[in-house]
């Protein structure tokens, strides 16, 4: 306690995922109560993957000799334990050749990690244009997937031409991905205090997310002071303050919502005639 929950980076509740479902799961529903069958689902079918995985990593091997010989080989093992074990119980279970077998785990593999790529480029080039339009300059979509594709490279090959430069921010992942996913539910909490939904089912994750993953930056913060990291120790503190800075304004938001009228939800006409002017709502 506290690091390990900000450990489980995505398993219970993920800021990148918040960020990512906004633009993405809000495209599946139709109507508003489509989202409790799609998120649950959603929810599921992770679970399931994280279930395969393990069983993939620990049961896909024949002997324990050929389990420790892929865990010595490879260290913790990673992908390569994957691809091995899930390789085996295709292998034994449906018969696919081996060699098969683990080339279409690799594929799974890297697929999963493209498409990751993908969106967090996507969104990364989203944040470029949006601060271009703050300091009032206007980024078009190839210019700004080029700023990013370069600052993504230049981290990459930041410590060396094996491209692991992004091993060095790593330790933060796991406290900034819970930060976010505390500020993803303080939106979620503002919007449902406007409507006047219950938010105690939002307000009592949303306290113990925004909890530990500052609990969890502020001892990181000491371990980066002891180990004279102050390339870390500089972005946690700024990520720190950033993270109540915003908690602040959150607690501010909700207390206006609470004090401001009531927002009305739209009625099934209202809702057609937005869909069909185009969103514009005249």
């Amino acid at each position: 306690m506290p690091l390990l929950f900000v450990t489980i980076a995505c398993g219970a509740i993920s800021g990148f995922h918040g960020v990512v479902s906004s633009g993405t799961s809000s495209k599946q529903l139709d109507k508003e109560t489509d989202a409790r069958f799609v998120g649950y689902f959603g929810a599921v079918g992770e679970g399931l993957l994280a279930l395969g995985a393990i069983i993939a990593t620990t049961a896909g091997f024949r002997t324990l000799a050929d389990w420790e010989a892929v865990y010595t080989a490879f260290n913790e093992g990673g992908v390569a334990a994957f691809v091995t074990g899930g390789g085996a119980i295709l292998n034994a279970g449906l018969g696919i050749p081996t060699s098969l077998s683990a080339t279409i785990l690799a594929t799974m593999a890297v697929l999963f990690a493209a498409t990751t790529m993908d969106t967090g480029v996507r969104l990364q080039r989203f944040v470029v244009q949006e601060i271009g339009q703050v300091v009032g300059v206007k980024l078009g979509t190839l210019v700004a997937t080029l700023i990013v594709l370069a600052v993504c490279l230049g981290l990459a090959f930041s410590a060396g031409a094996d491209g692991a430069g992004g091993m060095i921010i790593w330790p933060l992942f796991g406290t900034t991905n819970q930060i976010l996913a505390g500020l993803t539910l303080a939106i979620l909490a503002v919007m449902l205090m406007r409507k006047r939904r219950p938010v105690l089912p939002i307000m009592i994750p949303l306290l113990f997310v925004l909890f530990v993953s500052v609990y969890a930056a502020l001892i990181q913060l000491g371990s980066f002071y002891r180990e004279g990291n102050w390339l870390l120790l500089i972005m946690d503190l700024v990520i720190v303050v950033a993270a109540v800075w915003v908690i602040v304004e959150s607690a501010i938001a909700l207390k206006r919502a609470h004090a401001s009228e009531p927002e009305p939800d739209l009625d099934e006409d209202e809702l057609d005639s937005v869909s069909a002017d185009g969103g514009s709502g005249e």
